[in-house]
């Protein structure tokens, strides 16, 4: 078949857009009739599985079949690459069951048939026998098998293919045979069928392949190549496989964009030449038709224009995204296109006439969104007003774009050129299409309505800027909306209607303002001026003049316009045609960069002096001289505390960004105001104690809001003007500070100026609000952020006194440092301090003492001071100073060291509680003992005493203790130097203290130096001895005194005294006890383990002397421990050298009046050899259980169990010889014994009342004699 005979053919199975693969049908076409209608319902009911080449994915598809009769025409010639008229599958049917009519007819006509196929290289057919049944009833005689019949037309005609011959049997009766039967046929046509189609698509694709690899060499033509692929597209399309048939178009697509841009970079091809030629036709896209055959024609002629390729691409996709239910996606594709048309015409230069490109582009986009509203109801169009707003709003600017060409946006109306050009762009439509001619909405009536009259394009164009922005704002794109909303406004001041366009201009100036885009700001805010002017609003047209003054995206002219613009308006008088007393924002004249505290900080005393300089940029083109520059300031007094503020960290200078003021941007609208948060406490009504605390912004109204809704600062605000109040702005509160400066020159750039700082009143000063006057405009910052503060103090007089050498040394003249910071208080002529003097601690007068006035640490000149002493005070006299100010003098101080021994910090009372803490006590950082020193001064600026307290550290640790040598006695005193100062010591004595002195007690010295010096961290020890023509008394009362003066100092003058007092106790001795060690019998000395005899002897040696006071309670129960003769010994080792075998303690019975010896033998073996040390022997006092009603501790209790038993159990004359065995034996027994009865207890004797003569003596013991045998074997 030719071309011409096949272009029907195609374009009637294109319209009838039901193609299904042909299969074609010969033999006896009765018989095919007759099952025609269950093999058609049949065949597509079960899916086959298509496995296509080059990997790709495998899909289930349901194949039908268009059967026709054969005919040799339908069969393919060479060169015909159509594949919607390509016979996929040829199938032969015949009924024969006779042998003479197979011979005869059927033989010959399948011989027929299957050549046919072969001149025409078809290899795909099917041979179907129909076994009817009754046929062969009807001809018993000549009746061939049917298996014969069937095996005669393999063997003729099937060869090797004897699966293209198949039976069905007896398909129109219902059984199971026909049933397997239809089955076994059904899945050999869809086999059959899938195969045929698979491999002629497979040739196809490569011979489509193989013409696009050409497309490099000349001759090749994109229209041409477009027919072959679009044949694969309608192929799929056929087979319901809509999205390869996308594909096809989308490669379409992008190959002839590819083309074009490189067109339109230099690489041009020849075929593009055809769409290069001028545009005469812009109906716009045709969507309402399944394929637009009059634009497939000029494509396939080559005569198609770049819109008509562009217009029938695009109609194709939108029916296959129609097809695949993703009607959203059109919308989105549509955008693209139309864009890309309007581009690729400028690329290839294409000749237009001016508007026709809006024409075709309004009438495109109303045309896809009714295409989209006839297959989606309304909830799915207002579900999805995302994907079409964007066709709205376009199609609302090519509107606009038309008007203003057609001249139906001006105010006289269109001219006759206008009219001229609007009727040749109405017959660039041409005629209205069949399909909306009966359509009163069609895009074609809108269009060729709208620009017909100014009435009907107005009304025409509102509709669609308002449906896109109501779709704009439902879908959340404000931004969109509001730039809509200006174009609108745009077109309402062409009008003459500057009331309506203000408020679309507004919402679009605040938008842009509040995201920071700075050139949209400044062309809308020009826009918004002239509407201001036109609407005759001086005070917000002066406002726009100042932000355009300083906007620096315009040109130096037009800044200099609009400035002057502002200074016309502030020279006006006040009842001139402008607006008195407007207030304008600090950012439209200039921005707050920088403020500077000076000289001394952000911190200073109340009345002194205090610079704030302001460094301000100045926006406007040209020097602007103001009036008043002032700063609002808010005191809060009870931010800062009185003497506390000196050590506030306060940064002295503050930056400000200048990101945050944007080119034009208002400042109140880029930085909100600090937050002002405070405490807030919720106490209970009952016991109003604490139940919460929080803390709570007290301007939360200022900051939680949204940003459209911040508004230009009106004329109400903090610091504007207040009627007639001059130049005066009004501040926060009524009297509150305000920082002024008058007669300021702004230049270009950064400028300074100083303001003067109140500083009268204590506070915390917060800078709230900054306002520029010039004239009759106030241009006023409402809110200084971030927040500066500074802070006035107001101290009290503080009077502080510290050494100028640690530490301070008790005994010594020490200087000690007085400093008054005397805050807001004057001093005077004639205050003076007064000093209550201590007997502890005096004050030393000193003569030319001079107090030191200093500032912030420098010095600012030297007083005398006087000093004058009494018995109880001490008067300073201070020189007058003037407020915050340092006094400082220096003075010395004595302080005594006081006598006797320092009470240890863990000693208890006799009743068990800590006692109150000494005068002086030990310190935790230092080994000498401290003294806290309190002062008591009145000063003139207080009713009540200031008390100060001083260390001092005591250099001397002194010791005391009695040492015996028999019946002599020596009282040793060691002193110890815990300083770091070396002394010499001088004048040392010991003597007797109290009002009863015994004349015959002498107590020589036996140290020779008459001084002795004593160096840092060493001791020095004074020895005396104790005799008395009498007897010794049991207790001496002693005071050790000495003078002490630092080493190098050694003048009689510079010695200071020491005291030292302190009690001896047990002064005699009352026992001697001597030890001798017996060998065993016939050793001449004693052996390690072998048993030794200890002989010990106990002599009472004296008792309290004649005459002593009566005891006290502790000393009479030891006076009746001694009158009843009783002491017990104990012998024990504690080095482990002896062991004590039989018993090792008991009592003895000593008589009450004068010298008796007791003798005890207690049997010891030596552990070890050598020269041993005797066992250590313990004698204690015997107090018996009528002595005292005290209870022991748990240890002596045992002990007292244990000698109870003995003094119940054993006379006086076997107490010697008893023995204690165990501690455990003895407290069984005693467990016996009822708890509440009084017990005797064991009292050690003192330190001088046993004297052991035995104490340092040793004993040799030789080895024990051992004989060991040794065997030593040698080979």
């Amino acid at each position: 078949m030719d071309s011409g005979q096949e272009k029907p053919a195609a374009a009637a199975a294109i319209y009838a857009m039901e193609n299904k693969p042909i299969v074609t049908c010969a033999g006896d076409q009765a018989l095919f009739t007759s099952l025609y209608t269950a093999l058609a319902q049949q065949l597509p009911r079960e899916p086959m599985e298509w496995r296509r080449t080059y990997g790709r994915a495998p899909k289930m598809i349901h194949l039908e079949a268009n059967f026709v009769q054969f005919k040799e025409e339908l069969l393919p010639k060479d060169g015909t690459k159509a594949l919607l008229t390509f016979p996929f599958l040829h199938i032969y049917w015949t009924d024969c069951c006779d042998a003479e009519a197979y011979r005869g007819s059927v033989k010959e006509d399948v011989s027929r048939w299957q050549s046919s196929l072969r001149a025409h290289g078809s290899a795909d057919w099917l041979i179907i026998v129909v076994d009817g049944g009754d046929a062969r009833k009807k001809n018993k005689g000549n009746i061939l098998p049917r298996s014969s019949i069937v095996d005669k037309i393999r063997g003729d005609f099937c060869n090797k293919q004897n699966d293209r011959c198949v039976v069905l049997s007896e398909p129109l009766k219902d059984s199971s045979r026909s049933q397997e039967s239809w089955n076994s046929l059904l899945l050999k046509l869809r086999t059959l069928l899938l195969m045929s189609f698979t491999k002629n698509l497979g040739r196809f694709e490569d011979d489509m392949r193989t013409l696009r690899e050409k497309r490099t060499q000349p001759g090749w033509s994109f229209c041409q190549y477009f027919m072959v692929q679009e044949e694969l597209a309608f192929v799929f399309e056929m087979l319901q496989q809509f999205e390869d048939a996308l594909v096809q178009y989308d490669e379409l697509d992008a190959l002839f964009t590819q083309y074009v841009l490189n067109f339109g970079a230099g690489d041009a091809a020849k075929w593009l030449g055809s769409f290069c030629s001028p545009v005469l036709n812009w109906s716009g896209l045709l969507l309402r038709r399944p394929i637009d055959m009059e634009k497939r024609d000029s494509i396939q002629r080559g005569s198609a224009s770049l819109l008509d390729l562009r217009s029938y691409l695009f109609s194709r996709q939108c029916t296959l995204l129609i097809f695949l239910q993703r009607p959203w996606e059109v919308t989105q594709r549509a955008l693209e296109l139309l864009h890309n048309c309007v581009q690729e015409l400028r690329l290839l230069e294409v000749s237009v006439l001016r508007g026709a490109l809006d024409c075709w582009v309004f009438l495109s986009c109303l045309e896809v969104l009714h295409r989209i509203e006839s297959c989606c109801d309304r909830a799915q169009l207002a579900a999805n007003a995302s994907h079409t707003v964007g066709l709205w709003a376009y199609a609302a600017d090519k509107l606009k774009a038309l008007g203003h060409l057609c001249g139906l946006v001006s105010r006289k109306g269109p001219t006759s050129e206008d009219l001229n050009r609007t009727v040749d762009l109405l017959a660039g439509l041409g005629d209205e299409r069949p399909e909306t001619v009966n359509s009163l909405q069609s895009p074609y009536k809108k269009l060729k309505e709208a620009l017909s009259s100014v009435e009907a394009f107005e009304r025409h164009y509102l509709e669609l800027c308002q449906a896109a922005m109501e779709m704009y704002r439902a879908v959340g794109r404000l931004r969109s909306a509001r730039l809509l909303g200006k174009s609108l406004a745009e077109f309402y001041m062409s009008k003459g209607e500057p009331e309506r366009a203000e408020a679309l201009l507004a919402e679009a100036l605040r938008s842009y303002v509040c995201e920071g885009w700075t050139f949209p700001v400044t062309h809308t805010r020009k826009q918004m001026g002239e509407c201001q002017k036109l609407l005759r609003r001086s005070a917000d047209s002066l406002r726009t003049s100042a932000l355009l003054a300083g906007d620096g995206n315009l040109s130096a002219e037009e800044r200099m316009r609009f400035c002057r613009a502002v200074l016309d308006y502030a020279g006006q008088p006040a009842d001139g045609g402008g607006d008195p007393y407007a207030t304008l924002d600090m950012g439209v004249l200039a921005q707050l960069t920088r403020i500077r505290f000076g000289p001394d900080g952000a911190c200073v005393h109340s009345g002194a002096a205090l610079r704030v300089e302001l460094t301000l940029r100045c926006l406007m083109p040209i020097a602007v001289r103001v009036d008043e520059l002032a700063v609002g300031v808010h005191l809060d007094a009870e931010r800062v505390s009185k003497g506390g503020a000196r050590g506030a960290a306060l940064p002295v200078t503050v930056d400000f960004e200048a990101a945050d003021t944007a080119p034009g941007r208002p400042s109140s609208l880029s930085a909100g105001p600090p937050p002002e948060m405070d405490e807030a406490h919720d106490r209970s009504p009952s016991d109003d104690s604490l139940s919460s605390a929080g803390v709570v912004c007290r301007n939360a109204h200022l900051l939680v809001r949204r940003h459209d809704s911040v508004s230009p600062p009106d004329a109400s605000g903090p610091l504007a003007r207040n009627g007639a109040s001059g130049t005066t702005p009004a501040a926060l509160k009524e009297g509150a500070p305000v920082l002024r400066a008058s007669g300021i020159t702004l230049e270009p750039g950064d400028n300074s100026v100083v303001l003067a700082a109140a500083s009268n009143e204590a506070g915390a000063y917060t800078l709230r609000q900054l306002c520029v006057t010039l004239a009759n405009v106030n241009f006023v910052l409402p809110h200084i952020y971030p927040s500066v503060q500074y802070h006035v103090y107001s101290q009290e007089p503080q009077l502080s006194v510290r050494p100028l050498s640690e530490p301070l040394l008790a005994g010594l003249p020490q200087r000690v440092k007085f400093t008054l910071l005397t805050g807001h208080y004057a001093v005077r002529k004639g205050d003076a301090l007064q000093l209550s003097n201590s007997d502890s601690m005096p004050v030393l007068a000193h003569v030319g003492c001079t107090a030191r006035i200093a500032n912030n640490g420098g010095a600012v000149a030297e007083s005398a001071l006087s000093v004058q002493s009494s018995d109880k005070v001490t008067s300073i006299g201070l020189p007058p100073t003037p407020p915050y100010h340092t006094l400082e003098f220096h003075l010395e101080v004595l302080c005594l060291i006081p006598p006797g021994p320092e009470r240890l910090p863990d000693e208890r009372l006799t009743n068990g509680e800590a006692p109150r803490r000494p005068r002086s006590y030990s310190h935790p950082d230092t080994a000498m003992a401290a003294i806290d020193q309190r002062m008591s001064i009145d000063c003139p600026w207080s009713i009540y005493s200031t008390l100060l307290s001083l260390t001092f550290h005591i250099p001397f640790k002194t010791e005391h203790s009695l040492l015996s040598a028999g019946n002599r006695k020596y009282i040793q005193v060691c002193v110890h130097n815990v300083s770091d100062c070396d002394f010499t010591l001088a004048h040392v004595k010991l003597a007797e203290k109290g009002p009863r002195r015994r004349a015959s007690l002498e107590m020589p010295c036996l140290n020779a130096c008459a001084r002795q010096l004593l160096c840092s961290k060493q001791s020095v020890y004074f020895l005396w001895e104790a005799t008395c023509k009498e007897a010794l008394p049991s207790s001496l009362e002693c005071v050790f005194s000495a003078s002490f003066c630092p080493r190098g100092r050694c003048e009689d003058a510079a010695f200071e005294p020491f005291h030292y007092h302190f009690l001896v106790d047990n002064v005699p001795t009352l026992y001697s006890v001597r030890a001798d060690m017996v060998p065993p019998a016939g050793e001449r000395h004693c052996r390690s383990g072998s048993l030794c005899g200890l002989e010990v002897v106990i002599e009472r040696a004296a008792r309290p002397a004649d005459g002593e006071p009566a005891a006290a309670d502790d000393d009479k129960t030891e006076a009746e421990g001694l009158g009843s003769g009783k002491v017990m010994y104990e012998v024990a080792d504690s080095s482990s050298n002896w062991a004590v075998c039989g018993r090792s303690s008991g009592l003895v019975s000593m008589q009450s009046s004068g010298s008796w010896a007791h003798k005890v033998h207690i049997e010891v073996m030596p552990l070890f050899a050598g020269h041993l040390p005797f066992p250590k022997i313990k004698v204690l006092k015997y107090l018996p259980h009528n002595a005292s009603s005290v209870q022991a501790d748990a240890d002596s209790q045992v002990e007292n169990d244990s000698l109870s038993l003995l003094d119940k159990t054993l006379d006086d004359a076997a107490a010697d010889t008893a023995s204690v065995r165990s501690r455990g034996s003895v407290q069984s027994l005693g467990e016996q014994q009822h708890r509440g009865v009084a017990l005797p207890r064991l009292d050690p004797f003192g330190p001088g009342q046993v004297f052991n003569h035995s104490h340092a003596r040793q004993v040799l013991v030789l080895p024990a004699a051992d004989e060991h045998i040794v065997e030593v074997h040698a080979t």
